[in-house]
């Protein structure tokens, strides 16, 4: 059961983080059914009201559901899955608000191995790096 717990609180973490902009895409939404149907908890009673957006998550809810998921001292394992996902959802509709690159930003502060490897970032984050990078110039 600690696995499908797991899978549920990384899902409510994504549709927070679909709704940290404020409002959720049709491609995030997509997205999200689609994972939550994979991971079959798309039935669960307390995550459909915020899969089917009938509740809207508020940024500090977001923070606060990865504090508990990742806990004090994240292991690399819940940690990659974490960014991966997240990255993955918010590339969904080809666009980075201002508020998904600050959680993205955030989510790198967390990384287990930052201290053990500050000059060689993750694979993940550097793809996420050179992303943000190239949208941030397209905005600019």
């Amino acid at each position: 059961m600690v696995a499908n717990s797991s899978i549920k609180q990384l899902v409510k973490i994504l549709i927070g983080a679909a709704w940290i902009d404020g409002r959720i895409q049709p491609e995030e939404r997509q997205y999200l059914q689609r994972v939550a149907k994979e991971k079959g908890i798309a039935d669960d009673p307390e995550l459909q009201p915020l899969l089917y957006e009938l509740v809207s998550v508020s940024p500090s809810e977001v923070y606060n559901w990865v504090q508990d998921y990742l806990g004090d001292r994240p292991n690399m394992e819940d940690y990659q899955r974490l960014i991966e996902a997240i990255s993955a959802l918010i590339y969904s509709d080809g666009e980075v608000a201002i508020e998904e690159a600050k959680l993205l930003t955030r989510l790198q502060l967390l990384d287990p191995n930052s201290e053990a490897q500050k000059s060689t970032p993750s694979p993940v984050l550097k793809a996420i790096q050179k992303l943000y990078r190239r949208w941030a110039d397209l905005q600019g």
